[in-house]
């Protein structure tokens, strides 16, 4: 009795999280309960500290009801948002309000054995710097690029786990094996991340791809809120995809979907990351935009922008950025030459999935409106008009922290 109750506050806790608000009786239809027994479950989290009264809903014609919402340090929640380059962490209250400044660092993930060891470390000392009880923290959600298996906790392009972590549990594997489980080879195999880092913190960690968990932040919180299908873009490194199909996040059968930067779009001969060529990322991600800044300002192009050869894609992406919010022609010319190349593809996911919203986020988002004009420009030159016409293009308003809150969200979606 005293699990399934748990288990009934924890559901009242999570529905307030993302609802921001509601009375008990849109409370007892949410978790399927009656409105006597979710009126209870109210009352003993507002005697617990967790919940408060939030005010009386607005009118709709009758009786206003009371509302009630989650106190800001009812918990708290360890946000991680990666990328091949860098890490940025922060600790969250219920109302996604950050508790501590966020740390950023560079971390790159390609060929580095030690990335997940260095990153365990950075949440280690960040949860203790902290002063926050343990049992305090709902847990850490982690959002990180690559091919991701969000139930195994295992990321299958990044972040290799300590190899006596991978020994132990493929030892444990063949043991199972021995009890009708299905057995697991050296070959074969890939350690937890989730697991490896939860045995270090003492917390639940839950892991996804990053484009999943800005298109999660959007759906939840952001402009596909309320949205029965939206494609959510995060313009980075790559050009990722998160799918919004019939109000949830669409995964795909292995957790996959979305890999929209590895579309072989142009024949350009241009080696891609995945190791194929002439895909949609080859022609229109921030790192292809900061190398040919730098090789435009060697070959004399006038801008306002200086060194970027010797910063970091990082700086120099967020220099091109600022550089065209100032109006700087070669910066602008850089972007909207990628833009169109995103509308290219974006003109091929409309025509498959007639989506009601595009919505442009992640750190490229922080161009704001510089990237409409392209994108839709190529819309029109390669969509048919009458699916092209139902379809909006917005900016995202969470922007660089969507992955952030994305990852907050994901924790409290397991809650």
């Amino acid at each position: 009795m005293l699990e399934k109750k748990l288990s009934y506050k924890r559901s009242v806790l999570r529905h307030l999280y993302f609802a921001g608000a509601l009375s008990c009786a849109e409370l007892s239809d949410q978790i399927g309960k009656s409105l006597p027994l979710t009126t209870q479950i109210v009352n003993d989290l507002i005697e617990e500290g967790s919940v408060i009264e939030k005010g009386l809903a607005p009118s709709t014609g009758g009786r206003r009801p009371l509302q009630y919402s989650l106190k800001s340090d009812a918990a708290y929640i360890v946000s991680v948002a990666m990328d091949q380059f860098v890490t940025r962490i922060a600790i969250l209250d219920m109302n996604n309000r950050y508790l501590t400044e966020i740390e950023k660092f560079e971390l790159p993930l390609s060929r580095n054995s030690e990335a997940l060891s260095q990153l365990a470390e950075r949440i280690e000392r960040i949860v203790l710097r902290s002063n926050i009880p343990k049992d305090k923290f709902v847990g850490v959600g982690i959002g990180m690029p690559g091919f991701v298996d969000s139930i195994k906790g295992i990321n299958h392009s990044f972040l290799p786990v300590p190899s006596a972590l991978l020994a132990e549990q493929v030892s444990h594997g063949s043991r199972a094996g021995h009890d009708g489980h299905r057995s697991t080879s050296v070959a074969s195999s890939k350690a937890s991340i989730a697991k490896y880092i939860g045995g270090r913190l003492g917390l639940p960690i839950f892991i996804d791809n990053d484009s999943s968990l800005i298109a999660l932040a959007e759906l939840k919180f952001g402009a596909a809120r309320n949205r029965k299908s939206a494609m959510v873009v995060n313009i980075g490194w790559g050009i990722g995809l998160g799918l919004i199909l019939n109000a949830k996040l669409f995964r795909g059968e292995n957790g996959f979907a979305g890999e929209f930067s590895h579309i072989p779009m142009f024949s350009n001969n241009k080696l891609c990351s995945c190791g194929k060529s002439g895909c949609l990322e080859t022609e229109s991600s921030l790192q292809v935009v900061v190398e040919r800044a730098v090789e435009g300002l060697k070959s004399g192009r006038l801008s306002l922008l200086r060194d970027l050869a010797n910063k970091s894609f990082d700086e120099a992406s967020s220099d091109v950025i600022m550089a065209a919010g100032k109006g700087d022609k070669f910066a602008v010319e850089l972007l909207s030459e990628a833009g169109y190349n995103i509308g290219r593809g974006v003109a091929v996911l409309i025509h498959i999935l007639n989506p009601e919203l595009v919505v442009l986020s992640g750190r490229g988002s922080l161009a704001g409106k510089i990237w409409q004009a392209p994108i839709q420009q190529a819309l029109n030159e390669h969509c048919i008009p009458i699916l092209a016409a139902g379809t909006g293009i917005e900016i995202s308003a969470l922007g660089y922290e969507a992955e952030l809150i994305g990852a907050a969200a994901l924790v409290m979606e397991h809650y």
